[in-house]
Formats: C-alpha cells, structure tokens, sequence
C-alpha cells in the first residue's frame, strides 16, 4: 500500500486554520470587567445558595415548607418559629462607633466580637487589636423554662435582628419568637464616643409559652483574654467585682479559684486589669451567684487566658413580662471614664480601702493629672509627682530624724542606767522615763512619723497598677510604663523563681537607691534605740536589713510596672538628699545636747499620765520589797 504524505499545501491549510481558530479565541476572550463582574456574580450565588441550604437546613420558611415546621416544633416548641425564619443563620450584625466596634450574632443574639479602637494588645504599635470578646471566648445565655416542661438555652436559637438610628444613635433590635408577636428582645443601643451602651431584656406574649411563675436563669461568661506584656502581672490585678445591697462592693480572689454569693446585686464586672467588662442592672437583681477560675497554672504555657469567669443572675416577671433596662460597658479600666458615670464604678479599681483608697482619689489621681496634662510626658510627671510628694513629707522625714538624733544623745546616759539598775528592772524602767520627761524627749516620736508615712507607701503601692494612663507610654529605656522595663531576657527560656525571666533596670536602681539610703540612716537608727535586756540587738538586726531590703525589692518590683519601680529610684534619693540636709545643715548633736542639758535644769510639771504611771510603778517597786521582807 503506497505510504500516504504530507505535501506543502496541507501544511499551509493546517496553519491557516490553527491561525483561524487562535484569532477567534482571542477577539472572544473576556475583559479584565468582564471578569471581575464574572467572579462577583459567581460569589452572590455561591452565598444565596449557601443562605438557602443552611435555611433549610434549620427549616425552610413557614409557608413553604411544613414539614420542617413540624421538626423544628417538635424540638424547640412554640421558639421552634423562630428556627424556620429566613434569620436563622449564623450571620451577625456590625454596630461600631469611635471607641468600640461590637459584632452580635443571630445565635444567641450576644456579642461574638467587642474592640476596644485605638488601644494595641500586648506592646505598642504590635498592630493587634485589643479585643475583650472574640473566637467564641464569651456567651450570655438565659434558660427558657416552657410551659410545656422544656429547658431551652438562649445561645443555641436564632434571634431575628433589626438595625436603626435614633438620631446619632444606633439601634440593634433581636427577637427570639415564638410566634409574629411573640418573642423575647434583647436591644442594644451604642451612642457616639461612648464605651457603655444601653441594653434591655424584655418579653411580649410570652405568658402562654413560658413559665412566668419563676425567675429565668441568665448566664453571663467570659475566659479573659490576656491584654498585657506581663501575664502574672495582669493575672494579679484581673478579677471578678461586683456591687450589692446599698453600695458595697466585693469581689473575688484573684490569686485562686473562688466562688461567692451575693443579694441585691446592681452591677457585676469581669475586670482584665486594664480593660473591663461590666454589666449593669437598673432593677437589681435580687441573688447572684459568681465563679473565677485562674488559668494561668504556668507563665511559661499558659499564655493567653488570665481567668474563666461566671456569673449566674434571676430575672423576674413582673405582669407576666420581663423588662429589664442595662448596661454593657467594654472598655479601659479607666478611674476617670468610670467614675464620670456616676454608677459607682471606680470602685472596680483597685485603690486601696479606707483612708488609703481616699488618699489615691482625693489626692493622687487630681494631683497627677493635673501634672500629666501639662504635656511634660508621663515619665516626667512620675518624677515631679515624686518630688512634690516627698516636699510634703519633708516635715515628717525631719520629725523622724530630730527624734533619732535626741535618742542618739541620750543613748550614752541610758545604758548607764541600764548598767546601774541591772538587777532591779522597775527601778532602770522609773529613772528611764524621768530621764526622758526631764530632757523633753519623747522615744515614742520617732515611730509616730514612720507610721504617718504608711497610708502614703501603701496609697502609692495601689494607685501605680491602677492608672491606665500609663499603658503603653514610654520613657528613657522603658517602653511601657504599666509594666516592666526589660533590657534583658534570659535565653533558651531560662527563668530565675520569683524573679522572672528577664532583668529590669529600674528595680536594680531603686534598690541600689534603698542600700544607699539604709546605709546613711541605719547607724543612727541603731544609736538611737535604746538598749532593751532581754530584747534582741537592733543594731545587728538593722545591719542584716540593709543587705534584704534591697534584695527583696530587686526580687518583688522584677515583674512589677515600672512606672512604680521609677517612683521609689527617684523617692529614695531625693530623701537621702533630704536627710544629708537636715543632717549637714538643720539639726546639730552639739545643739541637740545643749537643749537636752537646759530642759535638765528647768522644773517641768508633771502630766497626770505620767504621774498614774510613776505610781503605778512606786506600788509595783514597794509590794516588790515587801515580798523579799516576808
């Protein structure tokens, strides 16, 4: 058979037609419009499609589909109307404003995201957004007790949403229904520049439904996320706190596990240290049962929750209804923004009880920010708070030494005493306290400024953790205020106990500062107490303090803000300054001396206390004396 070929002809045809074929494949090719418009209308039917089947999954809509009806019915009762609405879907709702983006679900009609705008999640400029709600960490959950012998949950069944404004306000309205005019409704309301947003629970043809003769259960919980640089830091101040009968507040372990029970409970806040979560109740509810759980068993694993909080509250019907007006805060633990509501919210902070709290309110917070909003930088204003304070503590830091230098003259004539009356104890005791009357010195005044000194070290230890003013802002080596002020870490994970992982400077300088300061004093300190027999040396025992003071503050302020840790580096050596004063250039021993030796002479009138005293002891010396006669 002759072998079949190709000749020159049937090549040119072939690229003739491929030629052909290219051309009209390409002049029939979509645009770049056209197929972005392409993809656009691909995805609208990809998600009308996917709304459809998870529609109809839950139930198709009333009309059309009965059969689902009857399913949903079956299960959920008369709520079971609400599973066969078009809203039945996991879609959620946006409400956002200046300060605060929240997102509330169709489930559960609760918040599934809340943003605090404007602030960064652990450092500065991290670009991860502070989120106090997010990935299902969050529920509020009511049982729905039917009257049919059902327990329904809230957070398991669709709400139908409906957004609006009222003026500049916006409007979120969820209905969980059991029928076109009978539901439950949960309605928020988020004003402008506003971190708290009006929340309300009420009912409406529900008496057939649902069991009206006793309280519904709601639920409240929230695994706090951590917010800071340091977990064991924010861990230490994040805690559950709550309001109850007429004003008191309480609030839970933060250092473990811990449950509590309260009565007529007007707030409760799920506070994360230096962000807050708050619901607000106007008509109290009568009992509350609250839940903290520390999740933080190891800094080194556990990473990014602090706590697991839970609170369990009754709503009431009154007429068969429930109407509940409330709040939702979520925002900076802030004293300013808080206390600006007239709610009683600063005390959610913790400043300290009694006069120590009054101390930070009255005092410190107007005094520093009053020196804050001068501009002058937040480390700057630490330093200046640090000197104003100690100016006006200079009174007492003199007292305190004026009293130690008259002891210190006095000493050589007391351990005569001591030395003269050594076997008769009452009789050293009677010429001490003449000795003491005739030269004018009271040993007691010494102590009396130290005490006095107390509110304000104690006042200062609260009101540095508690200003959020100071989160994120930096000065000189420290780039975050609030916490601590690392220039090293230590590698491969290596962690020291009860010190940490990383050194900070400003606790290394103020505890130099303290070792400095003890130095100076502690001799003088030493001098002026009086030797005691039986009594432990406190001049050994002041000399050993010199050494542990300062390693402890290394070892206590490590982890600690470092805004603190720069108050005492500054306090410390503006008070050796004071004291190097009083000493070189305000009290002189000669002078001392020569005073003590003028009050000697001089007849002074004895006080009734002291006169009850030297008879008291004059009877304890003669029945003494009458039982060695006998």
């Amino acid at each position: 058979m002759e072998e079949k070929k190709l000749d020159l002809n049937s090549i040119i045809g072939f690229v003739l037609i491929s030629g052909i074929l290219i051309w009209m494949l390409w002049s029939n090719a979509p645009t770049p419009e056209e197929l972005k418009e392409k993809e656009k209308k691909e995805q609208v039917e990809k998600q009308a499609k996917e709304v459809k089947n998870v529609t109809s999954t839950v139930a198709a809509t009333p009309v059309a589909d009965s059969t689902n009806n009857a399913a949903a019915q079956a299960q959920l009762g008369s709520f079971g109307y609400s599973a066969t609405l078009p809203s039945a879907t996991d879609a959620v709702t946006e409400i956002k404003n200046e300060v605060l983006a929240l997102k509330i679900s169709n489930k559960g009609g609760y918040i599934t995201e809340a943003t605090v705008l404007g602030f960064d999640q652990f450092e500065k400029n991290s670009k991860k957004a502070v989120q106090i709600i997010k990935d299902k960490n969050a529920s509020l959950d009511i049982a729905l007790n039917t009257t049919d012998n059902r327990t329904l949950h809230t957070k398991d069944m669709y709400f139908e949403p409906k957004l609006t404004t009222e003026g500049k306000n916006q409007v979120l309205t969820l209905q969980l229904k059991a029928g076109p005019d009978q539901f439950l409704e949960y309605r928020y309301v988020l004003k402008p520049n506003e971190y708290m947003l009006d929340f309300a629970i009420r009912s409406q043809g529900l008496e057939k439904v649902v069991n009206t003769a006793k309280p519904l259960d709601l639920e409240w919980q929230l695994k706090s996320y951590r917010n800071e640089k340091s977990i064991s830091y924010e861990n230490r101040y994040t805690e559950l706190v709550f309001e109850y009968e007429d004003g008191k507040d309480d609030y839970l372990n933060a250092a473990k596990d811990s449950e509590d029970d309260a009565n007529d409970v007007s707030y409760i806040a799920f506070k994360q240290h230096l962000f807050t979560s708050i619901l607000l109740t106007d008509t109290k509810f009568k009992t509350a049962k609250f839940k903290s759980d520390n999740l933080v068993d190891d800094e080194e694993i556990d990473t990014v929750f602090t706590k697991n909080f839970t609170a369990q509250v009754p709503l009431e019907f009154k007429n068969g209804a429930l109407n509940y007006n409330m709040n939702w805060y979520y925002g900076p633990s802030d004293y300013t923004i808080l206390n600006d509501y007239n709610k009683n919210l600063d005390e959610i902070m913790p400043l300290g009880w009694g006069i120590f709290g009054w101390i930070n309110r009255y005092i410190f917070i107007p005094v520093f920010g009053f020196i804050s909003a001068l501009g002058v930088g937040y480390g700057i204003a630490i330093v200046l708070f640090t000197i104003l304070v100690r100016i006006v503590m200079s009174p007492v830091t003199y007292k305190s030494y004026l009293s130690q230098a008259k002891m210190k003259v006095l000493r050589p004539e007391i351990t005569e005493l001591n030395e003269k009356f050594k076997d008769n104890p009452m009789k050293k005791q009677q010429e001490t306290m003449k000795l003491y009357s005739k030269a004018g010195v009271n040993p007691m005044a010494g102590c009396l400024p130290a005490l006095m000194q107390m509110p304000i070290f104690y006042a200062l230890f609260q009101f540095f953790p508690s200003m959020f003013d100071l989160r994120q802002k930096s000065f000189l080596w420290a780039d975050d205020l609030s916490s601590f002020d690392a220039i090293y870490y230590f590698p491969n994970g290596f962690s020291i106990p009860f010190y940490g992982n990383h050194v900070s400077l400003f606790p290394i300088l103020a505890s130099v500062a303290i070792f400095f300061y003890m130095k100076m004093t502690t001799g003088d300190q030493a001098m002026s107490t009086p030797p005691q027999e039986g009594m432990p040396d406190m001049g050994k025992i002041m000399k050993i303090m010199i050494y542990i003071s300062p390693v402890m503050m290394l070892f206590f302020f490590n982890n600690y803000a470092s805004g603190l840790s720069l108050y005492y580096f500054i306090s410390n050596l503006i008070t050796i300054g004071i004291m190097l004063v009083i000493k070189n250039y305000i009290v002189k021993e000669d002078k001392i001396h020569a005073q003590i030796q003028e009050n000697k002479t001089k007849e002074k009138k004895e006080s009734k206390f002291q006169r009850k005293m030297r008879e008291m002891m004059e009877q304890a010396e003669a029945q003494k004396a009458a039982q060695k006669k006998k």
